[in-house]
């Protein structure tokens, strides 16, 4: 990804070096039930990014590789308990200053300006504004509106607080554990979750808390499929728009194939454990993550990325 000397966002926050929360998990629910959000009506065909359609408000975001920890990302959501606050308090450590996190750290900060330069222009097009999500950088525990997390969660999105959380240390785990090596893998990871964000300020994910009230587990995890295929369709989105601004090395599309393969429910399942079981599968088998990343590639339009209607 040609990425060197281009703007980065000013909407990252590093706390790398700070002190975080304890190891847990999160308690109670990240889903508020205030507001619903916007929602963008659907756009005109073709290679327009003009509208965001068919969004059936269902589902949940909890970062693209929980299942790789062996919990249910949906059990999280079912716990009691409050959330924990934000908070921000310095320890001794300091923010990793070495040649290769300075250059992830201006990475990061280049693929999130990137996802804003596309959502602000999609948004615009709706006559909407795009409201940025914070990235929060973070080593190993971090606070958050949604309660504590640590690096074993993966990248997520939290609802509660609008923010994207990232231990950096996530991208070594991709490339060496999951077998997903490459700048382009990291920059769809990224992708998909401000793809979360997204979802979130348009109804998505509100109007899932109110219905998984009425749903069963093995309901609420075919519905969290269809809104991850959706990010993994929103990402793919984005990389259509960073081909557009030339920001693409041959070989790119190739390594966000490859890492929607490695990362998808029947792959992980079938590397941990020997086998899948699909009732359990709550972000899309490695098929249809690739089918709906490519769909979303292919024009650039984020209304071909209704997940919600037929089958998936």
């Amino acid at each position: 990804m040609k990425w060197r000397g281009r703007e980065q966002s000013s909407n990252i926050d590093d706390r790398r070096g700070q002190s975080g929360g304890s190891r847990g998990g999160f308690g109670g629910s990240p889903f508020g039930r205030g507001g619903g959000g916007i929602r963008l009506p659907t756009g005109g065909g073709g290679g327009s990014r003009g509208g965001i359609g068919g969004l059936i408000g269902i589902v949940v975001v909890l970062g693209i590789i929980w299942v790789a920890t062996g919990q249910n990302p949906l059990d999280i959501l079912t716990n009691g308990g409050t959330t924990s606050t934000q908070t921000s308090s310095s320890s001794s450590s300091q923010v990793p200053t070495t040649g290769d996190q300075a250059d992830l750290r201006s990475f990061v900060g280049v693929v999130v300006k990137e996802t804003e330069d596309l959502w602000t222009e999609v948004f615009a097009q709706q006559n909407q504004d795009y409201p940025e999500p914070k990235v929060v950088l973070f080593t190993n525990a971090v606070n958050t509106a949604c309660g504590a997390a640590d690096a074993s969660t993966g990248p997520f999105y939290c609802p509660g607080d609008r923010q994207v959380y990232i231990d950096l240390s996530f991208y070594d785990q991709l490339r060496d554990e999951f077998g997903a090596p490459g700048d382009f893998a990291q920059a769809y990871v990224l992708a998909h979750e401000i793809g979360h964000h997204v979802q979130n300020i348009t109804g998505v994910l509100p109007e899932f808390n109110r219905r998984r009230q009425s749903m069963s587990t093995e309901q609420a995890n075919a519905y969290s499929v269809r809104v991850e295929l959706q990010a993994d369709c929103y990402a793919g989105v984005w990389a259509n728009y960073a081909g557009q601004e030339d920001l693409l090395d041959n070989g790119d599309i190739e390594e966000a194939l490859n890492a929607a393969e490695q990362i998808g429910d029947d792959t992980l399942q079938k590397r941990m454990q020997g086998f899948a079981v699909p009732k359990t599968f709550n972000h899309g088998t490695s098929a249809q993550r690739k089918t709906w990343f490519e769909r979303g590639y292919a024009n650039g339009n984020p209304g071909d990325c209704d997940t919600f209607s037929g089958n998936v």
